[in-house]
C-alpha cells in the first residue's frame, strides 16, 4: 500500500468512538504515514489489501492505517513485529478500480490509535486498538511556536511552486497547535521515520519543536532555489534579448542596403586564410573551424575562441621567408663592425652562409654560444641577423618552468594561446628569422612540465620540420629558422638537449681586446648616451687599460662599460655647469674620476711564504685565481679542510696528502711528522663555494712547501688533477684560467702535459707575457715549482 499524491487538509469533526467497532482491519502502508484530519489517496496493489477493501462498506468504512517497519517485506509474510503499534484510524471515502488491476482509495484520517492486539492469521491483519487523544498544550511557548510555524510555512507556500495557494488559507484557519502540526507534517519533506515518531507523539508542543527544524531548512532551500532560478531566467532572458536585437539589426541593415557586419568579417577572414597559403593539413583544419564559425551566433563564447584560432592560422608565415644576403665579404664586414674578436663564431656563421649559397634548401644549424656574462653572446645574434638580412627574434628562457610556454596551451582551456615560439614567428612575419634562445642553461622544471624536454623537438633539425604546437594542433616547419642559444655553463643543460647543439665556447677578453672594444664601441656609445660630443671628451688607450685592470675583474666588458659611463657622467656635469674646455682622460686622471684602485692584481709583488701557492679556477663568469694555504699543528694525523670546499675538491686534498705520505722518503720528509701533526688546508674567500679536481697539484705543492719550509714564488700559478700514482691528469677551461692569470699579473703557469694542445687557443699577446711548463707527474711538478722558486729567492 502506497500514497499517490500529496495530502489535502479537511475540516473533520472529532470522531465518535461509539460509531467505530472495537476491532478493525489493519492496512499496512509502505513509506507513508497517514495523519488525523487529512485526506489522502492510496493505491492498493496487494491481494490482502484488496480483500480488505472488499470487506469495507458504506456502513463499515473504518480501518487502521499503520506503517510497515521494513518496506521490502511482502504483505503476505507480515508478522506482529513488522507493523508499528501506533497508527491512524481512517475512513474510506471512495474506491476506484483500474484496468491494470490496481485499486485507488480516497481515505481520511480520523484519530491516532495504539494497537493492543494484532492478528495476522486471517486474509488480512486485524487489531484491537485504543484511541489516542491529543494532549493540547495552552502554554505561551506552544502558542509562540504555533504562530512562528504558521508564518514560516506560509512563506514556504509563497516560494514553492509545488504547494497550492489554498494551503495557506487552511493553515490560517487551523484552530489548535495539534491540527497545525499534523498539517505541517503531512506537507513538509519529513523522513518517514520522523513522521512515524510525530504520529506516536500526542503532545502538540513537542511535535512543533521537531517540525521547526524542517520548516527552517525547507525555507532556506526554497529561498536559495528561487535565487538560482531567478539568475538563470535573467541570463536566459538577456541572451534571448541579444539574439532578438541582432536579428532586428540584420533586418534594418538589409533594408538600408548595408552589408552584414558578420558576413563581411567572415569573408575577410576567408580571404586572409586564402592569402596565407596554408599547407594541406592546416587548410583542412581552418576550413573545418570556419564552417563551425558560420553556424555559431556571434554572442556565443565559442565564437571568439574559434575566431582567434583562425586569426592565428591566417597570420602565421607558413610560406613567407626573407631573402638572405649571401654576399660573404659583406657579411664578414658587418660582423667585424659590430664585434671585436670572436673569430670562431664569425667563421662558423660565414661557413653557414657559404654552404647556404651553394645549397638553398640547407637546414639551419643549432648553435650554442657558451661563455661568461658580458662577452657579447646576445648582441652577436643581432649582428648575425643583420649580416644575413633576416628578422631577429629573442626569447629569454631564464626561469621558465611551464612546458606550455614552448608548446602552447590546448584550446580546451580558457585563455589558451600559442607557445612563445609560434607567437614570435607570428609577430616577426617570416619563417626564417634568426631566433635567439637566451639563457638556455637556466631553464627549470616543476609540476607544469619540463620546458627543456619540449625544446628537444624544436632544436633537432630532423624533427623540427613538423613542430606541433598544442594550440595550433597542426604541424609547422621550423627547419628554416636559424636557432642560436646562449649559456653561461653547460653542465646544467640536459645531455639530450646539449647533444642537439653545436657548442661554440666564447672565453673572456684579454686586456688588449678590452681596450680595443672600449675604444671602438663602448666609449662612442657612452658619449652619445650622456649627451656629449666627441671633442668634449677623449679617452687615451692607457686610461682604458687602467680602468679595465684596476677597476674591473671580469671576463666580459659590462663593468668596464659602467666605469666608462661613470667618467662620462662626471664630465657631463662639468659641461652642464658651463665648463667648455675639452677633457682628456689619461691614466693619471683616472683616480680623480673613479677613486682608488679597487682591484689589486699585482700578485707578483706579494711576499713568498711557505705553505701558500697560487691555483687557477674556472667559474661561470670566466677564470679566476685562488690561493691555497696549508699549515700544521700538533695532533694525531688529522686533515682539516675549510673554505667552502665541495666534495670533489676535498677528495683532491686527501689524494694529495696520501701521495705525499706514500712518497715521504722521496721528498725527504720525516714520516712520523704526519702521525704527530694535524694538517689544515684553507682556501680563502670562504663564503664562495669551490669545487672541482683541478686544484690537486696546487694542494700537493702547498702541503710540501709547508712541510719543507720552502716558499713558492707567488707569480707561479698551476692547475691539474692528480692521481694516487702521481700522474697529472688534464683539466678543462684552460683558456679562461690563463686569461685570469694574465690579468692577475702571473708570469709562470704550470699545466698538465695533455693540455698542451689547448695552448693554441690562447691569444698570442697573452702567450708572450707568460712562461708555460707542462708536466706529466706530480713529482715533476713539485720539483719544478720548488726549483724556480729557489731561483727567484737567490
Amino acid at each position: 500500500m502506497s500514497a499517490k499524491e500529496a495530502n489535502t487538509p479537511l475540516d473533520i469533526a472529532i470522531v465518535n468512538e461509539a460509531e467505530v467497532p472495537d476491532t478493525l482491519p489493519v492496512m499496512p502502508l509502505k513509506n507513508f504515514v497517514l495523519f488525523p484530519r487529512m485526506i489522502a489517496p492510496l493505491i492498493v496493489m496487494t491481494e490482502q489489501s484488496k480483500k480488505l477493501v472488499k470487506k469495507l462498506s458504506d456502513s463499515k468504512p473504518h480501518f487502521i492505517a499503520s506503517l510497515q517497519r521494513k518496506e521490502e517485506i511482502d504483505e503476505a509474510q507480515l508478522t506482529q513485529d513488522d507493523i508499528h503499534r501506533t497508527g491512524c484510524v481512517a475512513r474510506m471515502i471512495k474506491t476506484i478500480h483500474f484496468p491494470d488491476g490496481s485499486t485507488h482509495l480516497l481515505v481520511e484520517g480520523l484519530s491516532r490509535c495504539s494497537l493492543k492486539t494484532l492478528n495476522t492469521k486471517k486474509d488480512y491483519p486485524t487489531a484491537k486498538y485504543r484511541m489516542i487523544k491529543d494532549a493540547e498544550d495552552t502554554s505561551v511557548e506552544t502558542e509562540a511556536l504555533a504562530r512562528n510555524a504558521s508564518e514560516k510555512f506560509q512563506q514556504i507556500i509563497t516560494l514553492s511552486p509545488n504547494l497550492p495557494d489554498e494551503l495557506a488559507v487552511a493553515v490560517f484557519n487551523m484552530d489548535t497547535p495539534s491540527q497545525l502540526s499534523d498539517l505541517l507534517a503531512t506537507n513538509l519533506p519529513v523522513p518517514v521515520e520522523i513522521c512515524q515518531n510525530l504520529l506516536a507523539e500526542n503532545r502538540s508542543g513537542h511535535r512543533l519543536k521537531i517540525l521547526m527544524e524542517f520548516l527552517n531548512r525547507e525555507f532556506q532551500i526554497q529561498k536559495l532555489g528561487n535565487q538560482i532560478q531567478s539568475k538563470v531566467n535573467e541570463t536566459f532572458t538577456k541572451t534571448q534579448r541579444e539574439i532578438f536585437l541582432r536579428e532586428q539589426l540584420k533586418t534594418i541593415q538589409k533594408e538600408l542596403g548595408e552589408d552584414d557586419v558578420q558576413a563581411s568579417e567572415l569573408l575577410e577572414l576567408e580571404k586572409s586564410l586564402e592569402k596565407s597559403k596554408l599547407p594541406k593539413e592546416a587548410r583542412a583544419a581552418a576550413d573545418k573551424e570556419l564552417q563551425r564559425l558560420k553556424a555559431i551566433p556571434p554572442a556565443s563564447p565559442e565564437y571568439g575562441v574559434i575566431r582567434t584560432y583562425l586569426d592565428v592560422l591566417a597570420e602565421l608565415p607558413w610560406n613567407h621567408s626573407t631573402e638572405d644576403h649571401l654576399d660573404i665579404l659583406a657579411a664578414e664586414k658587418i660582423l667585424n663592425q659590430d664585434h671585436y674578436g670572436l673569430e670562431k663564431v664569425k667563421d662558423r656563421i660565414l661557413e653557414y652562409l657559404s654552404v647556404l649559397k651553394l645549397k638553398k634548401d640547407m637546414k639551419g644549424p643549432i648553435l650554442c654560444l657558451a661563455g661568461p656574462p658580458g662577452v657579447g653572446k646576445t648582441s652577436l645574434g643581432k649582428s648575425v641577423a643583420r649580416a644575413l638580412g633576416r628578422e631577429f627574434v629573442r626569447m629569454s628562457l631564464g626561469g621558465m618552468h611551464d612546458e606550455a610556454e614552448i608548446r602552447g596551451h590546448r584550446r580546451t582551456y580558457i585563455g589558451a594561446m600559442p607557445g612563445r615560439i609560434i607567437e614570435s614567428l607570428r609577430r616577426c612575419g617570416t619563417n626564417n628569422p634568426v631566433f635567439m634562445l637566451d639563457e638556455i642553461d637556466k631553464v627549470g622544471s616543476d609540476f607544469r612540465g619540463d620546458p627543456a624536454s619540449a625544446l628537444l623537438e624544436v632544436l633537432d633539425p630532423e624533427q623540427n620540420t613538423s613542430f606541433n604546437d598544442h594550440y595550433l594542433d597542426v604541424d609547422f616547419d621550423l627547419s628554416k629558422v636559424l636557432f642560436i642559444t646562449t649559456a653561461n655553463v653547460l653542465h646544467t643543460i640536459p645531455s639530450p638537449l646539449r647533444d642537439r647543439m653545436e657548442i661554440i665556447r666564447i672565453s673572456g677578453y684579454t686586456l688588449q681586446e678590452k681596450v680595443n672594444i672600449a675604444r671602438r664601441y663602448l666609449v662612442p656609445k657612452a658619449i652619445k648616451a650622456h649627451g656629449l660630443k666627441r671633442p668634449q671628451i677623449k679617452f687615451t688607450a692607457d686610461a682604458l687599460g687602467a680602468i679595465s685592470s684596476g677597476y674591473t675583474a671580469e671576463a666580459g666588458v659590462r663593468n668596464l662599460e659602467r666605469q666608462i659611463a661613470t667618467v662620462c657622467r662626471k664630465v657631463a656635469r662639468d659641461v652642464a655647469e658651463g665648463k667648455t674646455r675639452p677633457v682628456e682622460i689619461t691614466e693619471r686622471k683616472i683616480k680623480g674620476f673613479l677613486g682608488p684602485v679597487k682591484v689589486d692584481k699585482d700578485v707578483a709583488e706579494r711576499e713568498a711564504m711557505p705553505g701558500i701557492v697560487t691555483g687557477l679556477a674556472w667559474t661561470p663568469y670566466g677564470g679566476d685565481i685562488l690561493f691555497i694555504e696549508a699549515t700544521r699543528m700538533a695532533g694525531k694525523g688529522g686533515l682539516i679542510l675549510t673554505g667552502s670546499l665541495g666534495n670533489v675538491m676535498k677528495e683532491s686534498a686527501r689524494a694529495a696528502l696520501s701521495y705525499l705520505r706514500a712518497n715521504a722518503a722521496t721528498f725527504k720528509i720525516d714520516e712520523t711528522l704526519f702521525s704527530r701533526s694535524d694538517i689544515h688546508i684553507h682556501v680563502p674567500a670562504g663564503a664562495t663555494p669551490k669545487d672541482g679536481p683541478s686544484a690537486g697539484v696546487a694542494i700537493a705543492l702547498a702541503i710540501l712547501s709547508m712541510l719543507q719550509n720552502k716558499p713558492v714564488r707567488p707569480d707561479l700559478a698551476m692547475t691539474g688533477e692528480i692521481s694516487l700514482r702521481g700522474r697529472v691528469l688534464p683539466i678543462g677551461g684552460l683558456k679562461e684560467k690563463v686569461l685570469a692569470a694574465s690579468r692577475a699579473g702571473i708570469k709562470y703557469i704550470m699545466l698538465p702535459e695533455k693540455n698542451k694542445i689547448d695552448l693554441n687557443e690562447i691569444p698570442t699577446d697573452v702567450k708572450k707575457k707568460l712562461t708555460f711548463k707542462t708536466v706529466k707527474s706530480v713529482d715533476q711538478a713539485l720539483r719544478y715549482a720548488l726549483k724556480i722558486s729557489k731561483e727567484k729567492g737567490e
